[in-house]
Formats: C-alpha cells, structure tokens, sequence
C-alpha cells in the first residue's frame, strides 16, 4: 500500500509513480497544493486566450481551481489507465479544510486504454502537452 497524505503538489504525482512501479495493491492519496498545471496555464495564458475553452481558467482564482482539479482528475486517469480502480470522496467535510480530497485507487489489474487516451487528449485540448510526461510517465 502506498499512501501520501497532504503531498505537496508534484510530491503526490512522484508517490503515484512509486505506487505504480511497485505494482502496488492500494494507492490512497491526499493531494495538496497541486500548483503545476495552474503554472502552466498562467505561463501560455496570453496565447490561449483566443480558445473558448480557456475561459475555463481566465482569472487567477479559476486558473488555481481549475488547474487543481484538472491535476486531480488527471491523476485519476492515469491510475485508471494503469489498471486500478479509482473511487474520489472528501475526508472530511468542506467546511473543516478545502484540501480535503481522498483518492483511493485499488489495483484490480483491468488497464483502461481509454483512460490513457481521454489523459492525453485533455493535456492537448488544455494545451498541457509540456506536461506530458509528468501525466504519462514511462514505467
């Protein structure tokens, strides 16, 4: 079992990598401060502006939110891609902390290609291709 618990930002991406070379039976995550994405968009934010979907992460607020959850659901993907099964739920309530997203990811061996195909067709409509490898890691 592999678990990280409040990692900050590309720490989580780093256990996951461990997680999945190790084959691990159980991934649990507790991602925090996941900056990386929302750097990225605030660094091409001048080129993007002409896509709609870029609106998405127009104001800084929405750039960090939107960067965390897409960080988030990347993850998910790439865990799903690799044959676990991914269940996401709060820890706790709202109200007690807004990092307070639980991945749990169970490895049932059943590798979804689609997942692996969706991860990378959001890194290109997002244009995250830079990121590629972080999301898409050879293992």
């Amino acid at each position: 079992m592999v678990t990280a618990l409040h990692a900050c930002d590309t720490a989580t991406d780093d256990a996951i990598l461990f997680g999945l070379k190790k084959e691990a039976q159980y991934i649990v995550l507790i991602p925090c401060c996941q900056a990386e994405v929302s750097k990225t968009l605030r660094s091409d934010k001048s080129d993007q502006l002409k896509y709609t979907l870029s609106e998405l992460w127009r104001h800084p607020i929405h750039t960090r939110e939107f960067g965390s959850h897409l960080t988030n659901v990347l993850r998910c993907l790439l865990l799903e891609g690799m044959g676990y099964k991914v269940t996401v739920t709060e820890l706790v309530g709202w109200e007690h902390s807004m990092k307070n997203e639980l991945i749990m990811a169970e490895n049932i061996h059943q590798p979804k290609k689609i997942a692996l195909d969706r991860l990378e067709e959001i890194l290109k409509t997002c244009h995250l291709e830079s990121l590629k490898s972080r999301f898409l890691p050879t293992i």
